[in-house]
């Protein structure tokens, strides 16, 4: 949950305010384009997800911003690859996240910016454009939200009282058993509801205390996880691998990440994980 603030006197926040609202607003017309049945291109990568003219547009537009703020490399989902290996510290961006539930018209999804230093990531923006809110986490300090409709700041406060548990699933989860599966054993653990969102909203959910647990057992990119992941951790929660490691970034030959359990803090970790162990016992 999150409580007005005043506006933060973050150099870095304060030069991306503007970026990622515009990126935020670029991404609105796309989808209005697109909703409204106008004339929009869709194409197919080798992976056979989708992307669209709205992840072009937004990439581009960002890239050539940050390039003016910083002389910091960029590792896009939809930019060049090569080299990535060298960098020490970098931009990391998925300019849409969620480009699925952008096409079965539901106002899900989010840009991912995250700064990279080594293997971790020490900054973070999640913005959904939908809802015209970014969330911020800044190298130091509790995540910060900005409505730039409303031009209001707040600041994370953790809530003062757990309510039921809430497990946050993909969309597409339906179609999967493992997800099944772990629910089941989940169910005799603790008692839960289900908050079903597409893409990185769900960390942000996380962020406003309607997700507590996010269980993923289908891939992801790196770019999916890292902004999220520092958002969490600053809050006292985490990602980590099925094995209980949290998620390192730019250390291996692939950028496409295994599965993983984000939890909002330790009393949810606990829970998330004894479940997870109770279904490997099955297999």
């Amino acid at each position: 949950m999150f409580k007005t603030a005043a506006s933060p006197q973050d150099s870095m926040i304060l030069q991306l305010v503007p970026i990622v609202t515009q990126a935020c607003e670029i991404l609105r017309e796309e989808y209005q384009r697109y909703c409204a049945g106008d004339a929009f291109n869709v194409e197919e990568k080798a992976d056979h997800s989708p992307v669209t003219q709205a992840d072009f547009r937004a990439n581009a537009y960002i890239a050539s911003e940050l390039a003016k703020i910083s002389d910091l490399p960029l590792l896009s989902e939809e930019g060049e690859q090569d080299g990535r290996q060298n960098w020490q510290r970098f931009w990391l961006l998925d300019p849409l996240d969620g480009t699925k539930e952008f096409l079965h018209k539901r106002p899900e999804f989010t840009i991912n910016l995250s700064l990279v230093d080594g293997s971790e990531t020490v900054f973070a923006v999640l913005a959904i454009p939908g809802e015209q809110t970014l969330y911020f986490c800044p190298e130091q300090g509790l995540p910060l939200k900005f409505n730039y409709q409303q031009a209001q700041w707040y600041r994370y406060a953790a809530p003062e009282h757990q309510r039921g548990v809430q497990i946050g699933l993909s969309q597409s989860s339906q179609n999967k058993p493992k997800y099944a599966e772990y629910l089941d054993e989940l169910a005799a653990l603790t008692e839960f509801s289900v908050y079903k969102a597409g893409s990185a909203y769900k960390f942000c959910m996380m962020l406003e205390d309607r997700v507590d647990i996010y269980p993923r057992f289908h891939p992801t990119c790196e770019w999916d996880t890292s902004a999220g992941q520092c958002l969490i951790e600053r809050i006292g929660g985490g990602l980590v691998d099925f094995k209980g490691r949290p998620f390192l970034y730019n250390q291996r030959d692939t950028l496409l990440n295994g599965g993983f359990m984000a939890y909002k803090n330790a009393e949810m970790k606990e829970i998330a994980m004894q479940a997870l162990a109770l279904m490997q016992k099955r297999h």
